[in-house]
């Protein structure tokens, strides 16, 4: 008589062993799992591998003038840095972003004032961002125009002359005349109606983009 020892199983047969658990597709185990650290900007935390910068939470009053004043730059990377720092804060800024614009005429102004194509393109293109950026903003510009379009109204007519060649300035957004207009049109839809009276005074040759 063959005894059998308590708590034992018969062996499963082949064909009725459980598969393996495994991971659902596109599932990473635990420890693989990247985990994103919420950090504020410009902190050793920023610079860890998987952070992300919580952009909107910066001191708009102190980093934004800042990196406007970096318009001014033309040496990589400081003029990337400048750049992108710029079109990341307008794009996360909302509505702290009027508060802060008596801060960012000087900044501006001494861009525009160096008269370099380079420079001035850059900054005509902010602006525009800027203008975009949030309500208000253009109506906030209004009593600052008298610092910001008298460059501008120097080189309003500055379209490059290449005859019957190419202008490949015009591909790249670089000409000048016309981001001059783009940017005074944009002005004049955002900024409210006291916007064109006071851009025709800086700039006699400009007409109204809203007149049918």
């Amino acid at each position: 008589m063959v005894v059998e020892k308590g708590g034992s199983s018969p062996p499963k047969p082949g064909g009725e062993r459980s598969p393996p658990q495994q991971e659902p597709p596109g599932r990473l185990k635990k420890s693989e799992q990247q985990q994103q650290l919420l950090s504020d900007g410009f902190t050793v935390k920023a610079m860890m591998k998987n952070a992300v910068v919580e952009i909107e939470k910066l001191d708009y009053h102190r980093y934004l003038p800042l990196f406007f004043d970096g318009l001014c730059e033309l040496t990589f990377p400081y003029e990337f840095f400048a750049r992108q720092g710029i079109h990341d804060m307008l794009e996360h800024g909302g509505n702290k972003i009027p508060p802060v614009i008596p801060q960012l005429i000087i900044p501006i102004k001494n861009a525009l004032s160096l008269r370099k194509r380079q420079v001035m393109c850059i900054t005509l293109k902010v602006l525009q961002h800027l203008v975009m950026s949030a309500d208000m903003v253009g109506e906030a510009l209004v009593p600052y125009y008298r610092q910001i379009l008298p460059v501008l109204n120097i080189f309003k007519n500055s379209n490059v002359n290449t005859g019957d060649g190419i202008d490949y300035s015009q591909q790249k957004r670089q000409n000048l005349g016309d981001l001059i207009q783009e940017t005074l049109e944009l002005f004049e839809r955002r900024g409210g109606e006291n916007a064109y009276i006071n851009i025709k005074y800086m700039i006699p040759t400009y007409e109204s983009c809203l007149i049918n």
